[in-house]
């Protein structure tokens, strides 16, 4: 019986590697898993005032479909949240999701038909792409650099058509760690007013940053067809709960949308009730937690990065935001960066992506790993990656 073709486009490097460790694994082998961003796998918990808000709500019968939008509470939260980033927004231009990954689903249903084009940073988080294909568009990548955190203005000029849709933005950038800084936020929304796109722009690692200052889109955005994603898994440690939300800045052009992707969420009737509960918890509690997070973060990045780019045959920009390394093979031996990411697996039990998983034009001949884990299993990962590309 037949299969649609729209899901032949649709892959998740991050989770399909996963598949040759479980036949690793099978043979016996012990396997190390540096391939998922899910910091909750890695011994960090959301703290135990917002575990209490959701159990709290679940006692208390909070266990019903709520509105389709969400908690007017936590859109009020979101909006203002997002209101001191500079968007201009209101809590109903905030709608709750299942996760960043159900809001980019939304989105793509609602602006993407056959053959239309979506900018994406090269290389990007594969949803995005696979969301394109899933309804008849077409992802094309855009060159950023890696060592400098910079987009190449004249290569995305270029790549704009009659056909293109929208620009995506991941800031920081997931797989790479880049962070976009002030000036090309600005220089990326110029150009999107100028060629009539919308911005798309995704900022769930918001304060996962170690070196710079995180700039928010709102801050360049004015009324600009902006559409922010952002979520609760990866700074508020709330990954396996699934909750993500959109807000639209004001602006006219994106009066369509606003009609359309609440209707979807109606269709799915609701975001899960008690961890809305939890996310606004997290949002009006103490936030001392992230600040001593993220500095146990950079301390294991700082170890990982010196540690890969110290390896011959690779080289390893330093990431600026989220917690990837993404190092370039350089003189692979292997046909291809996902033949190497299999091969390490077989050889030493470490899991990792191949860069390909995330864009091949500008992610092939790299792979990602995360730096989640402590200091002594990534120092032992580490030794046996340092063994296998000598």
């Amino acid at each position: 019986m037949k299969v649609s073709k729209r899901v032949t486009g649709v892959e998740y490097a991050i989770r399909d590697i996963a598949l040759y460790a479980r036949k690793v694994a099978k043979e016996g082998k012990t396997i190390t898993y540096l391939n998922i961003g899910d910091p909750v796998q890695y011994g960090f918990q959301p703290p135990d005032n917002v575990k209490e808000a959701m159990i709290t709500a679940i006692k208390n019968g909070e266990n019903y479909y709520t509105s389709s939008e969400g908690l007017p509470e936590l859109r009020h939260a979101i909006a203002e949240k997002e209101s001191a980033k500079g968007l201009s927004v209101s809590d109903d231009d905030v709608l709750i999701t299942n996760g960043v990954s159900e809001a980019i689903d939304m989105i793509m249903a609602s602006l993407v038909e056959e053959g239309d084009e979506v900018l994406l940073p090269g290389p990007y988080y594969p949803p995005y792409a696979s969301y394109v294909r899933l309804y008849g568009g077409v992802p094309v990548e855009f060159a950023v650099n890696l060592d400098n955190s910079t987009p190449d203005i004249d290569d995305i000029r270029s790549k704009i058509n009659s056909k293109t849709v929208a620009i995506c933005i991941i800031n920081p950038n997931n797989p790479t760690g880049v962070l976009f800084d002030e000036k090309y936020l600005k220089t990326l929304v110029e150009i999107a007013n100028e060629n009539n796109l919308y911005i798309i722009c995704d900022e769930i690692y918001e304060k996962i940053v170690f070196d710079d200052e995180f700039v928010g889109i709102g801050k360049v955005s004015g009324d600009s067809p902006i559409i922010l994603l952002n979520g609760f898994s990866k700074v508020h440690l709330m990954s396996g709960w699934r909750i993500g939300y959109i807000a639209f800045n004001n602006c006219k052009k994106l009066d369509l949308l606003r009609q359309s992707i609440p209707q979807l969420a109606r269709v799915r009737i609701s975001a899960n009730l008690p961890v809305q509960h939890a996310a606004l918890e997290s949002l009006r509690g103490p936030q001392n937690y992230i600040s001593e997070y993220v500095g146990e973060l950079k301390k294991r990045r700082d170890y990982t990065i010196k540690r890969l780019d110290g390896m011959k045959g690779l080289r390893c920009s330093n990431p600026k935001g989220a917690f990837y390394a993404f190092p370039k093979i350089e003189d692979n031996k292997y046909a291809s960066d996902k033949e190497f990411v299999i091969e390490l697996l077989k050889t030493t039990g470490v899991l990792t992506v191949h860069g390909s998983g995330f864009g091949k034009k500008y992610g092939s001949d790299y792979f990602r790993l995360v730096f989640l884990p402590e200091i002594s299993v990534l120092e032992r990962a580490l030794d046996k990656i340092e063994e296998f590309v000598a």
